[in-house]
């Protein structure tokens, strides 16, 4: 898996924190594949995002909560997680994988953009370490994690043996229950959340607000994470942290973003270039 037959070296976070049951579950799994340290929220951070903290400092601290495992605790956000254990653990030498999770709850269609797990497996695919972010539609402390095993390994071992393209993870959702039909390769599908604040009132008598709202899927694709979790199959989703918009690109070059008319009918407009001085017209 790694050069001259050593055991890689496995980087395990996640967002839930340190003493989660999914974050005991896959370094269950990852010890079994090779050398794992732990880099974990001393506190949940359920969605942060891509959060980083920067106006205070960060702390960690070795921690024994599992014998043989090299576990460290953080002050930070998952994506600190990550930066800290590259920097100051690793010392610069990149594990060969970074797993994030397992999550309890999912992180399928747009939920990717809110999820601590996922932006921590996004720094690690910034830091060219192949990721993999895993979660489970099991919101419960106690969430049996058992029938998540076997695909996580298989998962992490072809990762491993082949890799990943450069700017890209691998967001790995399962169904809760044990009777999985087996796994999809989907595309995010086009869902969000249709949220509301509930209006409540303190013992003061001031008004604060509570986040509630319901998951709705705009997409009848079958080729989706919803579906293949609406059928109870593990879904994997590429995702890439390139967040342009390709397709807009030709589209925006006609506009007039100077006041020459010019530019509008594509006659001696000024022309947008990319970063690379590459003419995108």
């Amino acid at each position: 898996m790694t050069k001259q037959g050593t055991k890689p070296n496995i980087l395990v976070v996640n967002d839930d924190g340190i003493t989660a049951t999914g974050i005991k579950n896959l370094m269950e799994v990852m010890q079994g594949l090779g050398n794992v340290v732990v880099v974990a929220p001393d506190s949940p951070q359920s969605g942060m995002g891509h959060a980083i903290t920067i106006g205070k400092p960060i702390r960690f601290d070795k921690v024994d909560l599992y014998e043989g495992v090299e576990m460290y605790k953080c002050s930070g956000t998952p994506v600190d997680c990550v930066k800290i254990a590259v920097n100051k653990i690793f010392k610069g030498k990149k594990p060969d994988l970074c797993v994030s999770g397992i999550n309890h709850g999912l992180n399928n269609s747009i939920n990717v953009l809110y999820s601590g797990t996922m932006s921590a497996a996004v720094e690690g695919a910034i830091e060219k370490i192949p990721s993999i972010g895993f979660s489970l539609d099991d919101f419960a402390a106690d969430a049996d994690f058992s029938h998540t095993k076997k695909y996580i390994k298989n998962i992490c071992e072809q990762v491993l043996a082949n890799g990943l393209p450069e700017g890209t993870l691998l967001n790995v959702n399962f169904p809760k229950g044990d009777n999985l039909k087996g796994v999809k390769i989907c595309r995010q599908a086009n869902a969000k959340w249709m949220e509301e604040f509930d209006e409540r009132t303190d013992p003061y008598k001031r008004p604060y607000y509570w986040l509630t709202g319901v998951f709705e899927n705009f997409d009848k694709g079958e080729d989706t994470d919803v579906w293949a979790l609406e059928h109870n199959y593990v879904s994997i989703v590429p995702v890439q942290f390139d967040l342009t918009a390709h397709h807009a690109i030709q589209a925006l070059n006609s506009w007039d973003f100077t006041g020459n008319e010019g530019a509008k009918s594509g006659n001696g407009g000024t022309k947008v270039s990319a970063p690379d001085g590459i003419n995108l017209g």
